[in-house]
């Protein structure tokens, strides 16, 4: 049992068998904290173009707000741009949304990324190597080429940062049209059974999961 071989802690000490937790205690397993608070919510959805990732918008558009249950509220972790689509999560845990965004964790985003045209080796270098835009330089971790269908390549993409348009901008710097963009995979987590503007609940395994993403330093 996990216990047994010393994995999980309470508030910082390890934990014994017969040991009681409330949703106030900070339990970790493997370092990483697991959430025990029945309102705590993180819902994993696909976003489909089209749709803002904001929670209101003043020109009327449909938000990410009208794909799962309101209640309780849950807001966008991070984001994808109105044209992009794909794995979006929603969540009320501030912890969470947190160690997912915040630059110094550098959690790891995989878009496959649909352009025009045929890509060369040398483009594919030069998202690696770093592309200037207006706000820095944007560096891709991991590229290659997974298909090409007639004169357009699907390039997959894993970033670890989240500038504004940031992969539709190094596209356009080297010379390439971005047909469609789809973010596949959030760290480690990845589902491709989710079709366009559905939704699920993450497990905790999961959720520990994502937290492992970021290297389990995570703050209690």
């Amino acid at each position: 049992m996990l216990i047994e071989r010393g994995r999980v802690t309470v508030n910082g000490r390890s934990a014994s068998l017969g040991d009681r937790a409330d949703v106030t205690d900070d339990v970790r397993v493997d370092g990483i904290p697991l959430p025990l608070d029945p309102e705590q919510v993180t819902w994993l959805v696909y976003k489909p173009r089209g749709v803002v990732t904001t929670m209101d918008d003043p020109q009327g558009r449909s938000t990410v707000r009208e794909l799962v249950p309101p209640e309780p509220v849950t807001k966008p972790v991070g984001r994808l741009d109105l044209e992009s689509e794909g794995l979006l999560l929603m969540s009320n845990d501030g912890r969470l949304a947190h160690v997912l965004t915040h630059p110094s964790y550098g959690v790891a985003k995989t878009y496959h990324v649909l352009v025009n045209g045929t890509v060369t080796k040398s483009e594919l270098a030069r998202l690696t190597e770093g592309v200037p835009l207006g706000d820095g330089v944007a560096r891709a971790r991991q590229v290659r080429v997974v298909a090409r269908h007639g004169d357009q390549t699907i390039v997959e993409i894993v970033m670890g940062e989240g500038k504004k348009r940031e992969i539709r901008r190094m596209m356009a710097a080297i010379g390439l049209d971005v047909v469609r963009l789809v973010r596949t995979a959030i760290g480690d987590l990845v589902d491709r059974t989710l079709s366009p503007g559905a939704y699920r609940r993450l497990e905790v395994a999961e959720i520990r999961s994502l937290y492992a993403s970021a290297g389990h330093e995570v703050d209690p």
